[in-house]
């Protein structure tokens, strides 16, 4: 169900946010995104000059490479379009994530390593965000193809959201031996 109709309004700012996954020819998976940001008037930029209406304040990649354990094998992350001259700078230390792994706790992982003047604010929310199109790109084809190891811990996406509180019906169906009532 969409949102309600809004009212009468302006737009002023759009940030669009593109996330793939891919799985490689080595077994390896890719998984891509892209954020860019714009805006519906010119302004002026310091050390750009004028940015018109629709040009990318914020053109930004990073392509994120992983193993079957959601392991990182390398990282290159890309800034296109930014405000300030030192912007991609910073680009190059994200492969300083190489060798963690996604798992619960990794948005607090790279907040850690990257957050803050250790990183670039817009790359560090794409490379959070990736990490939820690994998860979605991974696992469901390891599942269909029978790769997931048997495991007696607690599915970690229990507990993570409404839909999948531990004492939900859908947590009672699909995982009732992980169910609390």
């Amino acid at each position: 169900m969409p949102l309600s109709p809004a009212v009468e309004r302006e737009a002023i700012h759009q940030r669009d946010i593109e996330c793939r996954g891919y799985r490689r020819a080595d077994g390896l998976w890719d998984i891509e995104g892209r954020m860019v940001d714009t805006k519906t008037y010119a302004f002026d930029n310091r050390y750009r000059g004028q940015v018109d209406p629709g040009t990318p304040v914020h053109d930004m990649w990073i392509r994120v490479t992983l193993d079957d354990r959601l392991e990182i094998h390398d990282i290159e992350a890309s800034t296109d379009s930014h405000p300030f001259p030192n912007c991609p700078d910073i680009a190059p230390d994200y492969r300083g994530m190489v060798g963690t792994r996604i798992r619960p706790g990794w948005t607090r992982q790279v907040r850690e390593r990257l957050g803050q003047a250790d990183g670039c604010t817009h790359l560090t929310r794409l490379l959070q965000e990736l990490a939820v199109v690994a998860i979605q790109t991974i696992i469901p084809r390891l599942s269909r193809e029978g790769k997931l190891p048997e495991s007696d811990k607690r599915p970690p996406h229990i507990g993570s959201c409404h839909a999948l509180k531990s004492d939900g019906p859908v947590v009672m169906e699909l995982y009732p031996k992980w169910y609390r009532s």
